[in-house]
């Protein structure tokens, strides 16, 4: 095994978080290294966020198209291009591929190094990591290697051509009849943009809500709207066994009801995701996962070993690309500045189905489980002017807030452009100001801005 030298910092894995922070280091004179096994981006730009979006923005194109007539518009029919669709995602996600890889392409330092990377014990003080047939030592190593489809143990899955988060996009074919395995975010947002293409589509879910975290409200109004677009919901019902058939797919599964066997032309599993950390060789140096695989930081992002550091999904809690982003700026905090940023951190997130649900804080579940008092406030976004002039008044705004401080406890904007409204409650929360500060400013009218504010107006 060849040795391919030494780097202050090697970080494994060129996420949202990993490459920005090795320019970091690097402008700031330290010799980075940044391993990548396949595509730089990480799963945002590579199969989710850049991609999933711009097919959504088809999606709804589509569906606008459809109603058209509500605007006084003829449009006699709306035809589907499925595989366009896809390479117009496709050739997005490809441009920011592109700038990332010429990026490193200019630059000496950080240096890009091409290959499936595992710690590999230790060389005296320095951490030895094998990259392919080479083998690299670093000061300190931060791990940044993200997670993969969690598939699961189900009989007969194996035995079928699988649609899931990551593969998606080759999947060129539109479903005729699409079975959709969860209820989380990627089910849903998959499966109303598969619908609105044209596809048939049965969501299966083992719980009694959809997106389990939310409120009720929230969830019940989530999935009516999929059910308006003729999204079919399985609840309370499991997968129990699947078999290929001449036109696709059944699925054995167990509801409330007993079971029954559902046919379908493909499968989309939106069953998870599991944490790329099993051929990381951590058990070399002794880093400490939990029971998932989850490497197991502190506040700091610091592991159980010293000088060796995760961030991104591998790091737990909300595994959103924004906080996979921040988590950069707190390793540059910790590494070269005061250390004062930290994960205690207000995290927003964003379920883009249509309409869109923005949410911050605690739901009003979680706030009134911490004993304290609470004010909720809720506004139909029916009645903002805005949203019914543009003709889309379905949704609404949920406010809890501290009853002895007026502070902002937590938000749900559902509504159009909700992942976007939802913001000005982040920024308040933020900056520790009483939702006051939002109920006494002017807002543009008309907006749906007004929405944001109207929903406080009245606690």
């Amino acid at each position: 095994m060849s040795d391919a030298g030494h780097f202050d910092f090697l970080i494994i894995g060129g996420g949202q978080a990993g490459i920005p922070l090795a320019y970091g280091l690097a402008k700031a004179g330290k010799r980075v290294g940044l391993v990548e096994e396949k595509n730089l981006g990480g799963s945002c730009i590579n199969f989710g966020c850049t991609p999933t979006k711009a097919a959504i923005a088809s999606a709804r194109l589509a569906y606008q198209a459809r109603k058209a007539g509500e605007y006084g518009l003829n449009i006699p029919s709306v035809e589907v291009d499925f595989a366009a669709v896809l390479k117009r995602a496709k050739d997005i996600l490809m441009q920011s591929r592109t700038s990332l890889d010429h990026g490193f392409e200019r630059v000496d330092n950080p240096a890009l190094i091409r290959g499936h990377a595992a710690l590999d014990g230790k060389a005296g003080k320095r951490f030895a990591v094998k990259v392919g047939a080479a083998r690299v030592t670093a000061d300190q190593v931060v791990l940044d290697t993200g997670t993969r489809t969690a598939i699961p143990a189900t009989p007969g899955l194996k035995r079928v051509d699988n649609i899931d988060s990551e593969n998606w996009l080759e999947k060129t074919d539109l479903p005729d009849r699409l079975i959709m395995v969860g209820a989380g975010y990627i089910g849903l947002e998959m499966g109303q943009f598969y619908k609105r293409m044209g596809s048939q589509v049965t969501v299966i879910e083992g719980s009694g809500q959809i997106i389990g975290h939310e409120d009720l409200d929230v969830a019940s109004a989530i999935q009516g709207f999929l059910e308006s677009d003729g999204v079919e919901f399985r609840m309370n019902t499991r997968v129990k066994n699947v078999r290929p058939s001449r036109d696709g797919v059944v699925v054995l599964v167990d509801g409330l009801a007993g079971q029954s066997e559902i046919e379908g032309s493909h499968i989309f599993l939106a069953t998870g995701r599991k944490p790329n950390t099993d051929k990381l060789g951590l058990d070399k140096v002794g880093v400490k996962l939990n029971q998932g695989g989850i490497v197991e930081v502190d506040k700091r992002l610091s592991t159980n070993v010293p000088g060796i550091w995760a961030a991104g999904d591998i790091r737990g809690g909300p595994m959103f690309t924004h906080t996979s982003w921040d988590d950069y700026r707190i390793l540059m905090s910790q590494i070269l500045g005061d250390g004062s940023r930290t994960t205690d951190r207000i995290i927003p997130y964003g379920v883009f189905v249509d309409p869109e649900l923005g949410r911050v804080g605690m739901t009003e579940k979680e706030a009134r489980a911490t004993g304290a008092e609470v004010k909720v406030s809720t506004f139909e976004m029916s009645k903002n002017g805005k949203a019914n002039e543009i003709g889309e008044p379905r949704g609404f705004i949920k406010v809890v807030a501290d009853a002895a401080t007026g502070k902002i406890l937590g938000a749900a904007v559902l509504s159009v452009e909700g992942a976007e409204l939802v913001h000005m409650y982040v920024d308040i929360m933020t900056a520790g100001a009483p939702f006051t500060a939002i109920r006494d400013a002017i807002h543009i009218h008309p907006t749906l801005a007004e929405a944001v504010q109207s929903a406080v107006s009245s606690m």
